[in-house]
């Protein structure tokens, strides 16, 4: 039997919570805040629309392997959420909740993401030894360009 596990990070940003919900709602952004080590990109033609029920497919490299993975939207609030599940991908199960609120001059984003490792055992045994930091790693980038993004827009409004 598989095991689920959670990854949960909340970030502030000196922005409205409609202009950081209009970034992160532009796929084409998760290009601009993915490793490049990863070698990530969108496959669906642009501009993608985000709306319940769009479909993404994307392609990355892990250690050089080239994965494919596709998403569809499960459910879309303007200015409020976001879900993003695996249709087919690395992971046995992904689900991805975007949130957004408004905070003392800016926003809080949320994300909580649920997945689970293929291949039973191996597939703990991999997320043990370097699942898990690689998925953290990820999201810490993340943070780090995203706070240099928007600190460096905060500057350049000010």
């Amino acid at each position: 039997m598989s095991r689920r596990y959670r990854l949960e990070r909340s970030q502030f940003i000196p922005r409205s919570r409609r202009e950081v919900f209009a970034f992160f709602s532009d796929a084409a952004n998760l290009e601009r805040i993915t490793p490049s080590s990863l070698h990530f990109k969108i496959l669906t033609p642009g501009p993608i629309h985000l709306a319940e029920g769009t479909l993404i497919d994307y392609e990355l490299r892990l250690i050089g392997v080239p994965i494919r993975w596709k998403t569809q939207i499960s459910r879309f609030e303007r200015d409020v959420e976001f879900i993003d599940v695996q249709l087919a991908g690395p992971y046995r199960y992904w689900h991805h909740r975007h949130a957004f609120a408004d905070a003392p001059g800016g926003t809080t984003m949320g994300d909580m993401v649920d997945y689970e490792m293929p291949l039973g055992v191996l597939g703990a045994v991999a997320h043990a030894l370097f699942v898990r930091r690689q998925l953290a790693g990820i999201f810490d980038y993340r943070a780090r360009v995203i706070d240099e993004m928007f600190e460096a827009e905060s500057r350049r409004y000010s």
